[in-house]
């Protein structure tokens, strides 16, 4: 079955909306609380990555945002070669501006799509990606992608991610978005959950984590662990 995209958001509007969001994706109380677990998978990630890959020198952070994540990594091995990706050029300024402050090593921004991006093969040590695979629209870009960060990574390198998942599984779907929609409303209410499932629906499509797993082994990763799963939401990698 073909899935029709097209009334989904552009990059032009995801673009935007980070762009004026700056602040918030700064500071780690306010920037993801929207993402359950959010501290606890962004420490199992890093932690995860330190244990793989503790002689690292290149990081990838595909999706940075301002940074945290690179920041969480920086705490654990110092003074990485960071490679920054997003779309949004105030967060990229943001992350820069943030991660400079803590590595002594060379740091690249790169804005563009994901999908677009031109990468060595064999170079980087650990790549993370949190919150932002969820932007990927069909199969084809879900396998370019994962294809592209398997082949840039170093042998025994490895990826992690934290994401918005779905479930494979209709009834089962249907009890983590109530669970979900549940979460949102103790957050800030009937409105906020509301704001928060709208731009979701416009702007996100994610896959199960068996789907993600599942492409993983199929892009060529030896290994891949799930960290933690909890509602709509999962921490996993692979590592090549």
């Amino acid at each position: 079955m073909v899935t029709d995209y097209s009334r989904k958001a552009t990059n032009d509007e995801i673009r935007t909306r980070f762009d004026n969001d700056v602040d918030r994706f700064s500071n780690l109380d306010t920037g993801q609380l929207t993402t359950i677990d959010a501290p606890l998978t962004m420490e199992l990630c890093t932690e995860a990555a330190k244990y793989v890959n503790p002689q690292a020198k290149e990081l990838l952070d595909i999706g940075c945002g301002a940074g945290n994540y690179t920041l969480k990594m920086l705490s654990k091995i110092n003074n990485l070669n960071c490679t920054l990706n997003d779309l949004s050029m105030p967060m990229l300024q943001k992350a820069k501006e943030r991660v400079a402050a803590e590595t002594a090593g060379q740091i690249t921004i790169i804005q563009d799509d994901m999908r677009n991006l031109f990468l060595p093969d064999d170079h980087f040590d650990i790549i993370l990606a949190a919150a932002t695979l969820h932007h990927l629209r069909d199969d084809s870009d879900w396998e370019l992608v994962f294809t592209k960060l398997y082949k840039t990574l170093k042998y025994g390198g490895s990826i992690w991610i934290s994401d918005l998942i779905t479930h494979d599984s209709s009834p089962l779907n249907e009890l983590f978005h109530q669970k979900y929609s549940d979460y949102l409303e103790t957050l800030g209410g009937p409105e906020y959950r509301q704001k928060v499932l709208d731009y979701i629906a416009h702007e996100d499509t994610p896959r199960s984590l068996n789907y993600q797993l599942d492409l993983l082994k199929k892009v060529g990763f030896k290994q891949v662990e799930i960290l933690h799963k909890n509602s709509y939401f999962a921490a996993f990698g692979g590592v090549k």
